[in-house]
């Protein structure tokens, strides 16, 4: 896992907010994935950290967040 300040990569990756996200914001991420890896920011803070974990870390948790879903 790894946490960058605003690095430039960040700013040329493809990022995606989840459907399930308002026009009104609240508390959403965004992600973005390039190589084998999947980066992951606060859409609130554009310029803040982001998270960088590999694909399969990723996808092991979106099917357990999937499996809690309501």
């Amino acid at each position: 896992m790894n946490i960058a300040e605003n690095s430039v990569a960040s700013s040329e990756l493809a990022w995606f907010k989840s459907s399930y996200s308002g026009a009104e914001g609240g508390e959403c991420l965004e992600v973005a994935a390039a190589g084998s890896d999947v980066h992951i920011r606060d859409s609130k803070d554009v310029a803040g950290p982001v998270l960088t974990v590999p694909r399969d870390a990723w996808a092991g948790f979106v099917g357990l967040a999937a499996e809690r879903s309501l």
